[in-house]
């Protein structure tokens, strides 16, 4: 019997995928816990709908990380910091400062999470930080840090 998954369940499917199941298990146990409906023409119609919506607002997300991108790729950030003798930060410059950062010079809002810092920043100098805006769009910029007057 084909059915379609409404939830991942292990060694059957995953959600929203067209897959052939014995017949037993299906009325037994897939369909009065909710975890799948029977492929009917309309139910098939209905998948096919919202696998199409869900490929056009994939491709709006990868075109506004495009264009997001394309702004950071021209973004070159400046963070003075307090420091110490021979150039040595207090504590650290973190993904979170180069967020607040960005958000507060140049009006681009970033989650931290997005921000790959590889290793501490705790010295003055410049370094290529890579912020990952879409698995597929992945920009670095650079980072220079200055000691604060």
């Amino acid at each position: 019997m084909n059915v379609i998954l409404k939830k991942d369940l292990k060694g059957t499917g995953k959600k929203d995928e067209l897959v052939n199941v014995a017949e037993g298990y299906a009325r037994n146990f897939l369909f009065p816990r909710g975890l799948a409906v029977e492929a009917t023409p309309s139910n098939l119609q209905d998948l096919e709908r919202k696998k199409k919506s869900e490929d056009k607002k994939q491709e709006r997300e990868l075109q506004q990380a495009r264009e997001l991108g394309a702004q950071l790729k021209e973004v070159h950030l400046t963070i003075p910091v307090k420091t110490g003798e021979g150039g040595r930060l207090f504590g650290s410059v973190s993904n979170r400062d180069i967020g607040e950062a960005l958000e507060k010079e140049k009006g681009l809002k970033i989650d931290k999470r997005k921000i790959e810092v590889e290793g501490t920043i705790k010295e003055i100098g410049t370094y290529p930080i890579a912020i990952k805006v879409h698995p597929q769009v992945v920009v670095t910029i650079q980072v220079q840090i200055v000691e604060a007057p």
